[in-house]
């Protein structure tokens, strides 16, 4: 289920460097087009923080079928399929297609929907969407020798067809609560060698929520905190540490505090209790295999959805901390 065979992922890791330039002049030339549209996702998502802090429950749940995404557009969870449905947020991402006749032997980045109550969506499974699946999928097509769906799959997890994606991924799951039935379709996924991966959130209360509904899916797993020393970390990239020089902050946060004549800036604002060291933990099977991978104090999904946002965020944190640690990850998980 999880097999890739080598030539489809050869990871060519130059392309990224030699990629930056001709992409930070064209995504920047494009900037004053967005200008006023990002502002207007900016304002939602400020809005919205306003709600919370210190690991307090949103206001403003969305109890109805049809939800905003950050940038405005409507989204019904029941309905929608692909992320390539739903107008970008930034800009759009460029389109391509796969071998006429094997479509569907490529990877696919599969987003999970679920209920966080008390949040509205967009600090729930919608956050990043749809910029974030899009741009991920983008680069790991043009970065890597890997084929890649370039419409990404949006998917509950009690749809019958979840075991077809060996990776899925939820944004934001500090607020998550799971239904016995997505809890049964869920363990009955990872057991049978599927891959959950987790990102964006913050903080002790939020990591607590997440932890206690996993526990749910499996009981009597533990948490392993994994080494710098894992080959995840330097699979493809060699990934250096301390693992917060891994940290990539939700860009938000980022504009309060950067200076750039600060050498000890510190990348993201206080978030809670328990917010300002980066964790990497993983669920581990018998035989050493990642069954659930959760990058928690970390916001990979802003360093791919914001990469075309603002120009000193990418080169931070785009280029070298979110997308170098996702093709790392994607690529160990599809192998081992």
């Amino acid at each position: 289920m999880r097999f890739i065979s080598s030539l489809h992922v050869l990871l060519m890791c130059y392309r990224l460097r030699n990629a930056r330039r001709a992409f930070s002049r064209a995504r920047m030339n494009r900037l004053i087009r967005v200008w006023l549209f990002g502002a207007c996702g900016v304002l939602l998502a400020t809005m919205a923080l306003a709600q919370f802090g210190g690991g307090r429950r949103f206001r403003g749940e969305e109890t109805g079928p049809v939800v905003r995404t950050e940038g405005g557009q409507l989204v019904n969870p029941d309905t929608v399929r692909t992320a390539r449905e739903t107008a970008p947020q930034v800009m759009e991402t460029a389109n391509w297609t796969n071998t006429a006749g094997f479509e569907r032997d490529v990877f696919t980045f599969a987003r999970i929907v679920f209920r966080s109550p008390g949040r509205p969506a967009l600090m729930g499974w919608l956050n990043d969407y749809p910029d974030s699946d899009l741009n991920l999928s983008y680069r790991l097509q043009e970065l890597t020798s890997m084929k890649v769906d370039p419409d990404a799959r949006v998917l509950k997890l009690t749809e019958r067809t979840l075991s077809e994606y060996p990776f899925i991924f939820v944004a934001q799951p500090g607020g998550m609560e799971l239904t016995e039935d997505e809890v049964a379709a869920l363990r009955n996924y990872l057991l049978n060698g599927g891959v959950l991966m987790a990102d964006d959130f913050w903080g002790t209360r939020e990591w607590e929520q997440f932890e206690s509904q996993m526990a749910r899916v499996l009981t009597g797993q533990h948490w392993t905190e994994l080494p710098f020393e894992h080959r995840l970390f330097h699979c493809i990239f060699d990934l250096q540490g301390p693992m917060n020089k891994l940290q990539s902050p939700s860009i938000h946060f980022w504009r309060r505090n950067y200076n750039p004549q600060d050498p000890t800036m510190v990348v993201s604002g206080y978030r809670g209790e328990g917010s300002q060291d980066m964790h990497v933990r993983a669920w581990l099977d018998g035989r050493d295999r990642i069954m659930v991978l959760a990058f928690h104090n970390c916001d990979n999904g802003d360093g791919w959805e914001r990469e075309g946002e603002n120009e000193d965020y990418f080169r931070l944190f785009s280029e070298k901390r979110a997308y170098p640690l996702a093709i790392n990850a994607i690529f160990y998980i599809m192998t081992h």
